[in-house]
This record gives structure tokens, sequence and C-alpha cells, in this order.
């Protein structure tokens, strides 16, 4: 039996966690530069707002209907679900972190009341960390998956499932005659690992619900769409066919990418960036303990400034040997930005990509017998981690990122972004008499 756990508007709970005049109003979370809607309370979705609905888009509701805007400030809410995983993980033997806000617990041998003992996990998270949760339970990851969407959906919508769901659903318990009733009222097009593309061809093929799909021919899903629908029909049969991953397997490529605040015309101001960039994908390299042998960067203009002049590029290199260190690296994607920047463009984005990767255990000498990555380098970019993780990103950085306190054009718009309650001494709550 698996159990997954899944913090409630999990952005928008951090934030309330610590602003509780933000209970009963309705908020959103804005991505990136402030430009669309990534999270939503109860009260926002009632407003009709959309995952994804552009900022300049919801101003009206701020005016008429009260909405509180928030830029993403993912330092909390990395920090609150490290806090709500180590509390999640009580529940079972293992856990699998799937998501910032969800984590599959492994129940197999648990003794008990599953629910009851779901329900102290629950109530332990939102005393300790303030973070309301809802948890779902089946012998599958796609019918622990569909318990949770019920136990949401059984709070938030009452009358879209038998209320003694809502918060905490136990699939595992239901009779054939219940776990039916319960995969009618499901959509098929939510069911996990169907989605809107395949839900849509599905319904055009007479499966409408989730009980329509559990009875579709394994055999038939395969053939007819791919073998990761014909697992979903077997998992929703009871059948475990998608892998319990305790330990994640390791990324094969490393990613650091960012849409620019203002637009960015100097090559100096552009090596600041990608500085930046290849520095947290450097960081990310050295916590999955592995190298990186080939680095690739880009520049490109906004495609929707249709007045200004277009240009796009991206180039990649080959490294000497493998590496996890910023310095290197950085010097790599700074080569490759001189190499495919032109002036008299208006750059909207940048990023840096680590492929290659590989073990950082693994040993390797070039030909002239020296070391991958000498002892004192990998020692150096420990002690950098280790301050930075204590005192807060970017409190050492390489020179080539710029002054810390100057004005960085291509830095994220953040206009609307809390405090770091539980990441920076500044940003602690103040308890007054």
């Amino acid at each position: 039996m698996l159990a997954l756990v899944d913090g409630n508007n999990f952005y928008c709970s951090c934030e309330r966690v610590f602003q509780p005049w933000l209970q009963g109003r309705p908020v959103v979370v804005l991505s990136n530069n402030d430009g669309c809607a990534i999270a939503r309370s109860d009260e926002a979705k009632a407003l009709g707002i959309k995952m994804g609905a552009p900022y300049f888009q919801l101003r009206e509701l701020e005016r008429d209907a009260g909405l509180i805007a928030l830029s993403a400030n993912f330092a909390l809410y990395g920090d609150m679900s490290d806090r709500m995983m180590t509390l999640a993980a009580g529940l079972g033997h293992m856990q699998e972190v799937y998501s910032i806000d969800e984590s599959f617990i492994d129940l197999s041998g648990i003794p008990g009341d599953l629910v009851l003992r779901a329900r102290k996990i629950r109530r332990r998270i939102h005393q300790w960390i303030g973070i309301p949760t809802c948890i779902g339970i089946g012998p599958t990851k796609t019918l622990a998956k569909l318990a949770n969407a019920i136990a949401k959906s059984a709070e938030r919508k009452p009358g879209s499932y038998p209320a003694h769901h809502a918060q905490i659903c136990h699939l595992g318990e239901c009779n054939a005659q219940e776990l039916a009733a319960l995969l009618q009222a499901t959509e098929v097009g939510d069911v996990w690992g169907v989605g809107r593309k395949i839900g849509a061809q599905l319904r055009e093929n007479g499966v409408h619900t989730a009980l329509d799909l559990q009875r579709m021919s394994p055999a038939a899903a395969k053939a007819g769409w791919s073998v990761v629908l014909e697992k979903t029909v077997r998992e929703l049969n009871g059948v475990p066919c998608i892998e319990f991953e305790d330990e994640p397997p390791a990324k094969q490529q490393i990613a650091c990418t960012r849409s620019f605040g203002h637009p960015v015309t100097e090559l100096i101001e552009l090596q600041e960036a990608i500085t930046e960039f290849a520095c947290r994908a450097a960081e990310k390299l050295r916590k999955q303990g592995s190298h990186t042998g080939h680095i690739m960067a880009f520049i490109r203009t906004s495609p929707f400034r249709k007045q200004d002049p277009q240009y796009s590029r991206s180039a990649s290199i080959p490294l000497p040997s493998p590496t996890s260190d910023s310095a290197h690296i950085t010097q790599a994607a700074n080569a490759i930005i001189k190499r495919i920047y032109r002036p008299g463009f208006k750059y909207a984005k940048a990023g840096v990509m680590l492929m290659d990767l590989q073990p950082a255990t693994r040993e390797q000498l070039t030909l002239d017998f020296d070391e991958v990555m000498p002892e004192n380098r990998v020692r150096l970019m420990d002690a950098m981690d280790q301050v930075n993780q204590r005192y807060g990103r970017g409190t050492l950085k390489l020179a080539s990122a710029g002054a810390p306190k100057a004005i960085k054009l291509w830095a994220m718009k953040q206009e609307r972004i809390s405090s770091g309650f539980t990441t920076d001494w500044e940003g602690l709550a103040l308890a007054n008499k």
C-alpha cells in the first residue's frame, strides 16, 4: 500500500504561515518576473482565476475583489518543503519525494489503522509547520494519486465525492462497488498520466471516466496509445507498474535558464547573468554528486517584441576534463556567450545547460595524469556550498557575477516578494508586545 501526501495550494499556504492576514483572502503567487499565476488559493480559484493567467489580466481583481498577488519566494517554499517532507516521512518506511509539495510513502507492513495514522501525520504537519495537506492511500501510485485528488475535491467541493473521503481517502478500504462509484465520478482526463490531449482522444473513443479506463483492455491501451497508458490501466486495476524510487535517478542534464527583468544589451551584463546561472547549475551538479563534460549556453531576444530586431543563438563546447568546479564551468559558459553575442539586440533570456554528466566518484585522469578536479578545489566548492546553504544563496559568489549591490537589469522582477522568514536572519518574523 502507498500513500501520497500533498500540500494544499502549497505556495499560497507557505505565504499564509507567516502572514496570517492572508487567510480567507484570494491569493495568487506569480511566476518568475511576475508574469503569470502559478499558484492559487481556493478563494482565488473561486474568482475564476486560471493557472497560468497573465498578471496584467488580474490587476482589476486586485482593486475589485481584494486579490493579493505575490512574487514567488522559492527559497521559502524549498525550506518549507524540506520541513514538510521530513514530517511526512514518519508515515511509513520509505519516502519518494515526487515534487516540491508531494511525496509517496511506502506503507508496506505498517500495522494498525492506516487512516488513523495518516490523520495523525496530517495533524502533526499542520500543527508543527502550518501547512494543510491531503493524503491519498491506494495499492498503486496511480490509485494513491487518485485517492489524493478525491480527498482534496471532497474537502473543497462538497458533493463532488462522499464527505467521509475529505482530507484522507483510502481506496484500499473501498469494496468493489464503492471504488467503481468513485472512478465513475472521476473524469478520465483527471487520471494521473492521462493528461488533456490523450484524455480528449479517449473521450472520442467512448472512454469518459476513470471507470471506463479501468475496464479498458491493457492490450488495447498499448496498441491504441502507448505502453504508458497500458501501465495506467493496470495500475487502476491494482497492479503496480510504476516503481517506487526512494532514491531518484541522477539527472542526465542540468539547466538554469531565466527571462530577464528588463532587456539587456551589453556583453558584460550578459556575462554577469551567465555567471549567476552557471554557478546555480554547478551547485545543483555538486548536490547530485556529478561532474559535467560538456556545456551549452544560449541567448535570445523576445519573440513577443515584434518591433525589435530578433536574434537567437546557442553553442556548446566540451571540457578538457569533467568537473563540477563553478569557476571552470563559468569560464566555459562565458566563452560561449562572448562568441555568440552580437551588439544591437535587446536580449530577453539566457541560460546554461550542463551535459555529459557522470558520477563524481568515477576515477579519471587526464593525459598528463593530473587529477580531473584537484582536492583543494573540491574542498573550496564544498566550503562555498556550505556557506551559501547556511547564510543564504549568493553570500559567496564569483567576482564575474558583478558587484553584490549593483543594479542588475537581468535580475528577475520580484516586486511583491515576501521576506525570507526561515532562510534569512533579516526576514525573521517579529513578535511585538
